[in-house]
């Protein structure tokens, strides 16, 4: 299959490695010297040697930022029959750009990313398959996935939403508050330099990124969530109430079953 990379920023990359020795791939970056870290593939700088390429599947791994724009330019260099896919963790407008795009498409989201998981081991991350999309394209992304090791979900574009909130949303707010409030310690414990360890990850992001996974419809009702569980907990610690801190801490380690 000749398969189009959009951006060749580190998804970008791991995914020209991961495809290039079975498949005919090109990867495309709007800025040349990026494409130096891509191997055993064609590397694109005008939307006219994408035109002569004639992909078959254009893989989007833009920035979140940019991830509808960079469809938009290269919309008009591709043949009818190309299905569009992206691996953005916001889905924020894609449905309604699919919609409007005239291609079939295949919309995944890793649940991984070059921060805190080892892309040369990924047997313990998962990954969303969109389920509105094209039937080749999941079957084409669920073996991808499933030759990595993968575990593999299939949700509507909405309850991936609902689903990022929860599994994102939540770390993320958490991790702001400690961050927020932190100040230098001469001594740290374990415990604080591994949250630590996590905030500072977290703050290498990029901030647009963070921004539109915090402005989800569905994190408010999770921060809502978090809020009721601190004021518990305060109640707890200020009456100093040990059987209900039993119970509380009983609570927690269920939920972590």
């Amino acid at each position: 299959m000749k398969i189009l990379i959009l951006g060749a920023g580190k998804m970008g990359s791991f995914f020209c490695d991961l495809l290039s020795f079975e498949h005919e791939v090109a990867v495309f970056d709007t800025d040349p010297r990026r494409l130096k870290f891509t191997f055993n593939c064609f590397r694109f700088s005008s939307m006219d040697e994408i035109s002569e390429f004639k992909p078959e599947l254009v893989i989007n791994c833009a920035t979140v930022k940019y991830t509808i724009e960079a469809f938009e330019r290269v919309l008009p260099y591709l043949n009818d029959t190309a299905i569009l896919s992206d691996i953005a963790s916001v889905k924020t407008g894609l449905p309604e750009f699919y919609a409007r795009a005239g291609h079939k498409f295949v919309s995944t989201h890793p649940m991984f990313g070059p921060t805190f998981a080892s892309l040369s081991n990924l047997a313990q991350e998962n990954a969303i398959i969109i389920s509105e999309s094209d039937h080749l394209g999941k079957v084409f992304f669920r073996d991808l996935y499933n030759s990595l090791k993968l575990h593999v979900e299939e949700y509507t574009f909405e309850q991936h939403d609902e689903t990022i909130a929860y599994s994102l949303s939540i770390p993320f707010a958490s991790t702001l508050v400690f961050g927020s409030i932190m100040k230098h310690q001469d001594a740290p414990g374990t415990t604080f330099k591994r949250h630590m360890a996590i905030a500072r990850g977290l703050m290498s992001e990029d901030d647009y990124l963070l921004s539109e996974i915090l402005f989800n419809p569905h994190t408010s009702g999770q921060l809502d969530n978090i809020m009721d569980k601190l004021s518990e907990l305060k109640s707890i610690i200020d009456s100093r109430d040990s059987a209900e801190m039993k119970r509380f801490l009983d609570r927690v380690r269920d939920n972590l079953r």
